[in-house]
């Protein structure tokens, strides 16, 4: 197995020898000699089964990452290939670049580079130092170096990614809000190329809501998966490497509109092209054990879309009036309305039976 050292000198050779031709774009320039610096570090590091999955980027898809890279069949993370001298400094980012970094950040593990300098991300958080080579890489060929073990050491940290299991349900709102933002964006840009898309959003205005916007579609779609694939958790579904039709089957037993929304997804002209935000929320979400999360505790749930409002849309939230009610203030409304529901009046026998499940239920402040 070829030391670090050689690793990077052979991938400043192949380099070069691509950039001295002077034709092709310089991020396709570095995709093959990329591909094979991880496989050699992979390998170097006791994962040999990463794979490297390319992403096919169209015009109305441009924010999608370079790579999805799976660790012995499980999604771990996305990579990003930048132009050299482009950096790995989301501040520093422009335009296109800048869009991008705005939706690649709600993911939980993205490698950037630009063939001279290599960071992780993690939640759009840097994760340790920014790696980088010494000497041009468009030009050193052989003689780049790096000065450390530093870049090996941060490939192992990028390849041994594992989605943690939240301990409280604010910590699984925080996660869930990130992913379900990127899904919406993905959503509203396919609705000008995907025609499955479009249909789906004519019907859910007229069955629905007559005067939504994209946006808004966009915005209900997303909620709608989202909180699907986290309802197939409470109910004991598993989600972790999965085809979605066989999710949506189990969970259309009990919940009919939720199974619908994945249904759609299982469209062969749709789910690769937001495979980015649903193969990732299935990930994260696959660990998720609600009965342990809550403690049992059904008002667990109480607070938790206020919690998710806010890190998904502030200004949605806002606009919503999403803030919840306290138990406190919950529970003598709740015997009211059922003093009122077992009343001369009404002698509806039900109330008893529904009460303690509704003083656990979220109710609009």
């Amino acid at each position: 197995m070829p030391s670090l050292a050689k690793t990077v000198s052979r991938f400043g050779e192949v380099v070069a020898e691509r950039f001295a031709t002077g034709g092709g774009e310089p991020e396709d320039l570095l995709r093959g000699p990329f591909e094979d610096l991880v496989d050699s570090l992979a390998a170097a590091g006791g994962n040999p089964g990463v794979v490297l999955a390319g992403e096919h980027h169209l015009a109305d898809e441009r924010v999608r990452p370079d790579y999805a890279v799976f660790v012995h069949g499980a999604l771990t993370g996305f990579v990003e290939i930048k132009a050299p001298g482009k950096g790995v400094d989301p501040s520093r980012f422009r335009g296109h670049d800048r869009r991008q970094w705005e939706r690649l950040s709600c993911l939980p593990n993205v490698l950037y580079t630009d063939g001279q300098s290599f960071a992780l991300f993690r939640d759009g958080e840097r994760v340790g130092p920014a790696v980088d080579l010494v000497g041009s890489i468009e030009t050193a060929g052989r003689d780049l170096s790096v000065g450390d073990d530093s870049l090996e050491t941060l490939f192992e940290q990028f390849l041994s990614w594992a989605p943690f299991e939240p301990r409280r349900p604010r910590e699984l709102a925080r996660a869930t809000a990130r992913l379900c933002r990127l899904l919406r964006s993905e959503v509203e840009e396919l609705l000008v190329s995907e025609a499955g898309l479009r249909d789906l959003a004519t019907d859910w205005r007229r069955l629905l809501y007559p005067d939504a916007t994209d946006a808004e579609f966009a915005d209900g779609y997303a909620q709608t998966v989202t909180f699907a694939l986290l309802l197939a958790r409470v109910e004991g579904i598993t989600l972790a490497e999965r085809d979605l039709r066989e999710v949506s089957d189990e969970l259309g037993a009990n919940h009919t509109l939720m199974a619908r929304a994945l249904t759609v997804l299982t469209d062969p002209g749709i789910l690769p092209k937001l495979a980015v935000s649903v193969r990732t929320l299935q990930r994260v979400l696959s660990v998720v054990d609600w009965q342990k999360l809550s403690g049992s505790d059904p008002a667990a749930w109480l607070y938790f879309y206020e919690e998710f409002l806010d890190g998904y849309d502030p200004a949605l939230r806002r606009a919503t009036g999403s803030y919840y009610t306290p138990v406190e203030a919950v529970d003598p409304m709740v015997r009211m309305v059922e003093t009122g529901s077992e009343s001369w009046r009404f002698r509806h026998g039900l109330g008893r039976a529904r009460s303690r499940r509704a003083s656990a239920a979220r109710s609009g402040g």
